[in-house]
């Protein structure tokens, strides 16, 4: 069941954004008089097509191969290669026969309308829900790294104080594409010491592989102190009471929750010996520990405080504008290092199969699938603006060349550069769905 939530998740995420981002070159077409021939969500590849029909001179439907969408706009050389129609004399309604300032904004549109609706996303998102989050201030003992964070030589216990010299008020920030993406050095406090540690630029390749859990765990660690105690349970017959701390287990030294649950599973089906501190006293007890490597109580979950900032309407929406720039100034950040091997190409991309897993998720929230499809419509924004023929944004160099030269580029070069971009798009989808079924089906 969670495997077809999440094909229907990204199969309505990425309809929407289809269609929406298709809209934004049929309007703009449409506003400067140029006739759009088709609008289709989905291909019809050979003709083929799920449903169809025609409203004045523009045929709407929906086709069977499920990689995107587009809109036919007369008198331009795209995906419909059509070339013979551009072998006819240009027509005043056709888009080779406009200014290259109108052409410019027509192909901008579909990435215009992207930003838009990724800006409204998050805008809405932050006015509904607000901005929850834990105070790094609140993060007294400190973080809980996995494997990844220890190679890098952060410690158990340890509490980041700063990224790059600058103050981290939300522990999150520990785990964005702030720390992640960049040339990052962190602040640490050690005890009585403060030194600093080195994120290498490559340190997504592993993420990639192993998850951010690695890096540095989602959740703080709690102290040891007793929050309830579970009736009938070996620390409620020891004796033990809510607000004790806990101090040792066999003479080893526990200073967080994590260090006590490692220590209390190595006596499993054993009795072990807990040294306690009860308002100021140390005190000492046998405590049997049963085969799941428990006693019977519960930390103080609480120690942790969340905080929610709630904005108004229109207060929220600077905080969407700097989400969605956030998420944009990423994708480059991303790319760029890609580009420059700082980070593999298969670490980097994911495909269809990917984002449901991993961004829609097998459970149907609401909330999530919103903020998904804000993330994924700016990516989304991002791509089209590459450079690759077939692309808004090959469309677009091609135009602002003929603006600096006076003249346009010829058809016989546009219609070669668009095959060599179907090519580049091409491998480019079968790398990324390849990637995907890779890490699905070989990868833990």
């Amino acid at each position: 069941m969670s495997g077809l939530i999440m094909a229907a998740q990204l199969l309505l995420g990425l309809s929407i954004l289809v269609i929406l981002h298709e809209l934004g070159h049929f309007l703009a077409a449409r506003a400067f008089g140029i006739k759009v021939e088709k609008f289709y969500l989905f291909f019809d590849a050979w003709g083929v097509k799920l449903f169809s029909f025609k409203r004045g001179d523009c045929e709407y439907g929906i086709g069977w191969l499920p990689l995107g969408g587009y809109v036919k706009i007369a008198g331009m050389i795209d995906e419909s290669m059509d070339t013979e129609a551009m072998k006819q004399p240009a027509q005043p309604w056709e888009f080779r026969s406009k200014p290259a300032w109108q052409r410019l904004i027509v192909m901008l549109g579909g990435v215009i309308v992207n930003i838009v609706v990724g800006i409204f996303i998050f805008w809405m998102m932050t006015f509904k829900y607000g901005e929850t989050y834990i105070p790094n201030s609140s993060v007294l003992n400190g973080i809980n790294p996995g494997v990844i964070g220890k190679e890098i030589g952060l410690q158990r216990g340890d509490r980041v104080i700063a990224v790059n010299g600058k103050k981290v008020i939300r522990f999150e920030e520990l785990i964005s594409s702030k720390v992640l993406l960049g040339n990052t050095t962190l602040t640490v406090v050690r005890g009585n010491k403060t030194l600093d540690v080195k994120v290498p630029d490559n340190i997504l390749n592993k993420v990639s592989d192993l998850g951010i859990e690695e890096f540095i765990s989602r959740a703080p660690l709690l102290s040891t102190t007793v929050d309830s105690i579970i009736a009938g349970k070996a620390a409620a017959k020891a004796g033990l009471l809510k607000g004790d701390q806990i101090l040792a287990v066999n003479s080893v030294p526990v200073k967080s929750n994590v260090d006590l649950r490692e220590q209390v599973e190595k006596y499993k089906g054993k009795t072990a010996d807990f040294t306690v501190n009860r308002a100021g006293k140390t005190m000492d007890y046998k405590i049997p520990v049963d085969t799941a490597g428990t006693i019977g109580f519960a930390f103080n979950i609480n120690e942790i405080k969340q905080e929610t900032i709630k904005y108004g309407f229109f207060a929220a929406l600077p905080i969407g504008i700097d989400q969605a720039w956030k998420t944009f100034s990423d994708n480059g950040k991303g790319i760029w290092k890609v580009l420059t091997g700082k980070i593999k190409a298969n670490k980097a991309f994911s495909g269809p199969v990917e984002i449901a897993r991993k961004v829609y998720g097998g459970e149907w929230i609401w909330a999530r699938f919103w903020a998904s499809t804000g993330f994924i419509s700016i990516a989304l924004a991002f791509m089209n603006l590459l450079p690759i023929p077939a692309l808004d944004g090959g469309h677009v160099i091609f135009l602002l060349v003929e603006m600096v030269k006076g003249k346009p580029l010829s058809d016989k070069f546009l219609e070669r550069a668009q095959i060599v971009g179907f090519v580049m798009l091409l491998a480019l989808m079968v790398f990324v769905l390849g990637n995907d079924l890779f890490k699905v089906f070989f990868k833990p």
